[in-house]
């Protein structure tokens, strides 16, 4: 290992430590998001009954599923964190047992450098090359995991196509038919799945018009609507909402030079401190004419809680971030500003819009720094309370990358909070809501199970943690060993047993 890694890397979680599994050429990079939980891991395993410690409740039953990069090759530019290879981890919950498998997300990008035997594609730093196949840049499918019409669907951030995935195998099925209907129309990450209707609900947008589209594909994977949203150019929306009646679009002040672009190959996210924040609410099945705009304060808004009606209201909670690009320090050289962009600052926060007045109450929930939250499935789209964060460190606090050091259960009505730490040196990461079996909207909307992986770089060892989600601060009721590490990562989903093994005598 060099002894010359910049500061920088010296902050990173683990430091840069020599690790079995990963590939060579990280150790002649000085980037944090390559080094300790981290650095990528090559092999793909296949784990039967884990060990668990504790007591795994009876009536959980179904998959955790976490996306997240994984590099293979040594990259063609300066490494971003979004440009790791998309991996899928499945932890299997099934009769008691627990079971563990792991494989790459099978791109078209990522066969053609394997044969190529190396990268072809820049990162998302740029320089983009427009003369590439498919995109300027490598579509990952990365950064979300969800479960529609029996499929796992891996999606990309940046809206790309959407991979499908075998949920018990984890094997590529390959690219889920999207186009018809569409035009070529791609899909961005976080679509959503409605638990009373079965359809899912999703967005695209790029850097030609039309800007943004919405479509809804029913439950048995069928578009049956789609039109496009009128907003004033290219923007970089990175969520959605919906209600019973209504989906929830956002067109938000934190967005690129389409000039430095064109010219330069390059994305150049710039805050527009003077553009108001804009959610547009529209019919679930409407026209985007149909879009009704409500200006709020100046923010950035990466993910939405739940959301619902009432009365004239639309109500909706999630985390919004007042400075979503941090100033950089220029002692981190030429990943000063995408170090600082990870460096997510944002809060629980709620916004209130009147259908028929157009008023706006905007408030913050608390003021802790959390993100990547989530909320029961089987409440999204009506009134509900909780939602389950990650508490991310500031800076200050030693957040030089971004990292999850506990898990934050909020009541959004009252604004309390219970926290529990994931303990010193060990980082989680997103923990959605499990049901438990045979749960309904008559059951308690806290009344089930919060399930999280967790890697701690004191041992570089990986537990899947079991919560009991009306009460997280006893801590976790259950840990399932894992024999390796688990990479750093980015979102997450719990697949029921009833969806997920129905098929399976």
């Amino acid at each position: 290992m060099k002894d010359d890694f910049l500061a920088i890397t010296k902050h990173c979680l683990g430091a840069a430590p020599m690790l079995p599994d990963t590939p060579d050429w990280i150790y002649n990079l000085d980037n944090p998001y390559l080094h300790g939980v981290y650095a990528p891991m090559l092999e793909e395993f296949e784990l039967e009954d884990l060990p668990v410690e504790g007591e795994l409740p009876k009536d959980l039953s179904g998959a955790y599923f976490r996306n997240g990069p994984n590099p293979i090759h040594d990259p063609v530019n300066r490494y971003h964190q979004f440009d790791g290879d998309g991996m899928v981890h499945g932890v299997y919950f099934r009769d008691g047992k627990v079971s563990y498998r792991n494989k790459y997300v099978q791109t078209q990008a990522l066969q053609k450098e394997q044969a190529n035997q190396g990268a072809i594609w820049p990162g998302v730093m740029g320089p983009f090359d427009f003369t590439l196949p498919d995109f300027p840049i490598k579509d990952t499918a990365n950064t979300d995991v969800v479960f529609h019409n029996k499929d796992l669907l891996a999606l990309w951030y940046n809206a790309g196509e959407p991979y499908s995935l075998d949920p018990l195998t984890l094997e590529t099925k390959g690219k889920l038919p999207i186009e018809a209907g569409r035009g070529t129309r791609t899909m961005s990450a976080h679509a959503k799945i409605d638990w009373a209707t079965g359809e899912m609900l999703y967005f695209d947008y790029g850097d030609t018009a039309p800007f943004l589209t919405y479509s809804v594909n029913d439950k048995n994977g069928n578009l049956i609507h789609h039109t496009a949203i009128d907003i004033p150019g290219p923007r970089l929306p990175h969520d959605m909402a919906f209600t019973t009646n209504y989906a929830v679009m956002h067109d938000l002040p934190f967005f690129h030079d389409i000039d430095v672009l064109k010219n330069h190959g390059m994305r150049v996210v710039r805050f527009h401190r003077d553009i108001p924040a804009r959610f547009g609410i529209l019919p679930r099945k409407g026209d985007g004419s149909e879009t009704k705009w409500f200006e709020c304060e100046p923010c950035f808004v990466l993910h939405i809680s739940n959301c619902w009606e009432e009365g004239d209201w639309v109500i909706m909670d999630g985390c919004r971030s007042i400075e979503p690009m941090q100033k950089p320090n220029a002692n981190e050289g030429e990943l000063s500003h995408m170090l600082a962009y990870m460096r997510l600052k944002a809060n629980a926060y709620r916004w209130r819009f009147n259908m028929r007045t157009g008023q706006v109450i905007e408030s913050d929930i608390d003021d802790l720094n959390t993100e990547f939250n989530k909320a029961n499935p089987i409440f999204a789209g009506v009134k509900g309370k909780y939602s389950y964060h990650q508490k991310i460190p500031l800076v200050e606090e030693g957040g030089y990358t971004l990292k999850f050091t506990g898990l934050v259960k909020y009541n959004n009505e009252t604004g309390q909070s219970d926290r529990w730490d994931y303990g010193e040196g060990v980082y989680g990461s997103e923990a959605p809501f499990a049901p438990k079996v045979g749960a309904d909207r008559d059951s308690g909307e806290d009344d089930g199970y919060l399930v999280s992986l967790v890697t701690d770089s004191n041992t570089m060892k990986s537990e899947c943690l079991v919560f009991d989600a009306t009460d997280i601060t006893q801590g976790p009721i259950a840990r399932v060993k894992l024999p390796h590490r688990v990479p750093g990562g980015f979102h997450a989903t719990w697949v029921g047993g009833n969806d997920l093994y129905q098929d399976i005598a």
